[in-house]
């Protein structure tokens, strides 16, 4: 059996757990993300099993036609948008998910939103320069979150908002007002959401629903003093609208953590923007969460080594 890792872009894969206990013939982490089929199709010629990252490399048709010896996939996470599961299943090809907690998500997302109101990335860079130019921040205690999704990861971030003494209030599709006010926060339509918000943070899945739901509409209602968060799928906001909110002055920044396009181009216009505080993807990326993931990825595979797999995702 061969087992390759992909995209361990910060080197601990092989560190997390203890791989030697399958007795593979080859446990192989790739450092590098490849976005090309055909040169990852090559790296991957003759694996047995892959373990992917949540939603970093896409498994789907064109790449599955050139891995005839892969049996199974193990994905870090509970899901994974990017992996065809129908096109798996007709190849005979198993999927199983490790699961997970969204605490290391709700912590980022906090440590963005903390950046942002007190400006911690431009007053950190100033310090460096020598400088010492200390600015007005804004404090949290009576301001308004509003939470687009109120899951699990969105039902924890207002458990902490009470902490900070901030009145939440949530939106989602399906959420009803006794649901909201049993997890901490109040049920609003979407609009008052958004002109409403001091902060408005992303907490839904993507889906073909979810994409674009903040689009130029729900943008231009925010007020100019305003931030938006997204720590979820880079997708669920129009990228385009949003270059040209935070370029014209309709809300006073974005703190984000996801993008449409991953690693985000060296070029993008994101950027270039002074009222944006950029992380690249790293909401679930602790050694704490890594740990579990890849010692519960073992643990899948040697499940499906003994004929009783673990945790499979269908289609």
């Amino acid at each position: 059996m061969r087992v390759a890792i992909l995209d361990d872009v910060e080197r601990v894969a092989l560190s997390c757990a203890d791989w030697r206990s399958l007795g593979a013939e080859e446990v192989v982490a790739f450092e590098r993300h490849v976005d090309d089929v055909a040169e990852l199709g090559s790296l991957l010629a003759g694996f047995d099993v892959l373990v992917v990252q949540r939603e970093r490399t896409r498994i789907d048709v064109a790449l599955l036609d050139l891995l005839p010896s892969l049996q199974l996939v193990v994905t870090t996470g509970v899901r994974n948008a990017s992996i065809d599961l129908e096109a798996c299943a007709a190849r005979s090809v198993v999927v199983c998910s490790t699961g997970g907690t969204q605490a290391p998500v709700v912590e980022h997302t906090w440590a963005l939103i903390l950046a942002a109101l007190r400006d911690v990335p431009g007053r950190d860079a100033a310090m460096r320069r020598g400088e010492w130019l200390p600015t007005a921040g804004r404090a949290l205690e009576g301001r308004t979150l509003g939470l687009l999704g109120l899951g699990k990861t969105g039902t924890r971030m207002a458990r902490i908002a009470a902490a900070f003494d901030l009145e939440v209030v949530a939106w989602s599709e399906n959420l009803t007002a006794e649901a909201a006010a049993e997890r901490g926060a109040r049920r609003v339509e979407k609009d008052e959401l958004f002109s409403s918000s001091d902060i408005v943070s992303v907490h839904q899945m993507l889906s073909p629903r979810s994409r674009g739901l903040v689009g130029e509409a729900e943008l231009r209602l925010m007020r100019p003093d305003a931030w938006l968060v997204n720590s979820s799928r880079g997708p669920i906001v129009d990228e385009a609208a949003l270059v040209l909110a935070l370029r014209e002055g309709w809300i006073a920044g974005a703190a984000l953590d996801v993008y449409d396009d991953e690693p985000l181009p060296a070029d993008h216009p994101l950027r270039s923007l002074a009222n944006t505080v950029l992380t690249p993807h790293v909401g679930y990326v602790t050694v704490d969460n890594y740990r579990d993931w890849f010692g519960t990825a073992v643990r899948r595979i040697a499940s499906w080594q003994s004929g009783t797999p673990e945790s499979v995702l269908t289609p």
